[in-house]
């Protein structure tokens, strides 16, 4: 059970949920019911025990409304806007008092930990940071599909623990997988999509033009690393597997239960 980890308001920081209703392989998710509840109100409480303030940027209201009976508030944005973090800056804008710290949380990830959301806003601490991000080490007793499957995207860092790159293929590559997993020869980091940035970073970096191996990965983490900016990722045991589908809703209510 996750506790209470809320940041002193002295960091400034804000979380913003970017929210979307449509989505093509499980469209209305954020309203997808675990545990009697949408899931866009298990971030939300997840994320208020972290942060001292969340916005939900949606194009529905529906999730407004229930983003709002959480304890966020809501921001109406386009249904046009092209990504998460677009959508995130859009709701920045119409923010008067938008401090300078934005977290980006994903919306479905109801299983986030507060804890790894202060870890990662504390990675700023570090002016010469740009972005702070977070994986989680791959327990090498779970399946080699969770590992391989293309869902879950994959990290590998210097000795700083900086980005150096993230791909939704294996890396590093290694020619016996279990091998390499039942002897813990390389430990495996699972990213998760959760940001933490200044207000002038997040300005430019929907700005900035993608490199063909982002476009090929259909990952922006790897445009803002071709333009040079510091990823820096901190590392944790704690698993929080996003819902792309059905049977991943499926998975995270079993896990709920327990």
């Amino acid at each position: 059970m996750w506790i209470d980890c809320q940041l002193p308001l002295t960091m400034n920081c804000i979380g913003i949920i970017p929210s979307r209703f449509g989505s093509t392989r499980f469209p209305g998710k954020p309203l997808a019911l675990i545990g009697g509840r949408p899931m866009i109100c298990h971030v939300v409480e997840r994320a208020l025990a972290a942060l001292p303030r969340v916005v939900v940027a949606t194009d529905s209201p529906r999730i407004a409304e229930a983003a709002e009976r959480a304890g966020a508030s809501a921001i109406m944005t386009s249904p046009d806007i092209p990504n998460g973090t677009a959508r995130v800056l859009a709701a920045a804008l119409m923010i008067p008092d938008c401090p300078d710290t934005i977290v980006n949380i994903q919306g479905d990830e109801p299983l986030i930990d507060p804890a790894d959301i202060a870890r990662t806003v504390c990675l700023l601490e570090d002016q010469q940071v740009d972005i702070a991000t977070i994986a989680h080490r791959f327990n090498p007793n779970r399946p080699i599909s969770e590992l391989t499957s293309p869902n879950r995207v994959k990290v590998v860092t210097d000795c700083m623990q900086n980005a150096l790159y993230f791909s939704r293929h294996t890396i590093p590559y290694t020619c016996d997988l279990r091998h390499t997993l039942s002897n813990r020869i390389v430990t495996y980091l699972i990213h998760s999509g959760l940001y933490a940035y200044r207000f002038d970073t997040l300005r430019t970096l929907v700005t900035l033009t993608p490199p063909p191996a982002a476009e090929a990965e259909r990952l922006e983490q790897l445009t803002w690393l071709h333009h040079a900016y510091k990823i820096r990722v901190a590392i944790t045991d704690n698993d929080s597997p996003g819902v792309d589908t059905p049977d991943d809703l499926r998975l995270i209510t079993g896990i709920l239960d327990r």
